[in-house]
């Protein structure tokens, strides 16, 4: 085995677009090894690495939920990984787990922070970091907890072929919702109505889109679930019913714009007079809850009432720096992963 190990570092808070081999460096170190450990760690070999949304606000220095990573500092990421050592009761050699220990073929990390793969039979492996993960868990608290969803309610999902949106609508229809999914070519939106059981897709690159959203929900829209921001957020408070709810997981329309822009003020009155809720959240929130959405999303999953998407790249960290350029020109479908090394199912 060899005794090099290779991670990114952040080289450069990027303004705009991440650019490959330079808002990242790929170092080589050496690798950590059985030795190493100490009581409660584990020896990591990662094998998927997830790519989301959320790094781009990480490798940016302004207030957040999380501080913003370390220039120098090894890249923020949540990784499938097996345990190639154990000093812990939690996870023995074998086991695969997933954590947060980042852009890095090899790592050793506190027990604490692993979280073991136990899934049920009849998902996939790579389910602990998508439909099963932290990408489900996002979709299902935001949906206990600000959605709220109803039988006969109408569901608006912007950003609905990405990792999350896929799962919100899905969900929202085991609920008996009416859900209106938001994608950016055709192709997604027939795969949201064919595969993943919308009831309406709408592609937001159409001239028509506004009318077609106005005919799409006649009665408003009760739950917005929001990835994107901007222009489509906006439309969506011109249709909002009485009461709606807006859950604010993301804007990826602006997240490569320099500086901010703040919501206008027409945007404002419409949230006033319809009396809407508008919340944010991150997962962190809902911490002592993961067990129980892990278990009910995985039987989902194992008995098909929902299904997973999945964009895998394939050719090891190095297509990492890469690959996150992806989710913001909307070439993947479903959750994003970079195949570090492939493990059997």
């Amino acid at each position: 085995m060899s005794t090099k190990n290779h991670e990114f570092q952040l080289a450069e808070r990027a303004e705009g677009h991440i650019i490959p081999g330079r808002t990242f460096k790929l170092v080589e170190i050496d690798m950590p090894t059985a030795a190493d450990l100490k009581d409660g760690q584990v020896l990591l070999e990662t094998h998927y690495l997830s790519l989301d949304p959320a790094m781009r606000g990480w490798i940016q220095d302004f207030r957040s939920y999380l501080p913003p990573v370390a220039i120098g500092g090894r890249m923020r990421g949540n990784v499938l990984s097996k345990v190639l050592a154990s000093k812990s009761s939690k996870a023995k050699e074998g086991d695969m787990v997933t954590s947060f220990c980042g852009w890095t073929e090899f790592a050793i990390i506190d027990d604490k922070f692993i979280q073991p793969d136990n899934l049920p039979k009849g998902t996939k492996v790579t389910d602990a970091l998508g439909a099963a993960g932290l990408t489900g868990w996002t979709a299902y608290f935001g949906l206990k907890h600000i959605g709220q969803p109803k039988a006969g309610e109408t569901v608006v999902v912007s950003g609905a072929a990405g990792a999350t949106g896929s799962v919100v609508g899905q969900i929202c229809k085991l609920k008996g919702c009416r859900v209106i999914g938001i994608a950016g070519s055709d192709e997604k939106c027939q795969m949201l109505t064919r595969e993943l059981g919308f009831d309406v897709a709408l592609n937001y690159k159409s001239p028509t889109f506004r009318e077609d959203l106005v005919k799409a929900t006649p009665d408003f829209i009760d739950i917005y679930w929001d990835n994107v921001g901007g222009e489509i957020l906006s439309i969506a408070l011109d249709q909002s019913a009485s009461h709606a709810r807006f859950v604010m997981c993301g804007s990826i329309s602006g997240y490569n714009n320099e500086g901010r822009k703040a919501t206008g003020v027409q945007n404002l009155y419409r949230v006033t007079t319809s009396r809407i809720r508008m919340e944010g959240f991150v997962v962190t929130d809902y911490s002592a809850e993961i067990p129980a959405a892990r278990e009910e999303l995985g039987q989902w999953l194992a008995e098909g009432k929902i299904k997973r998407k999945e964009t895998i790249v394939k050719g090891g960290l190095k297509m990492a720096e890469h690959a996150i350029g992806d989710l913001f020109t909307g070439k993947n479908t479903g959750k994003l992963l970079v195949e570090v090394k492939a493990c059997e199912e």
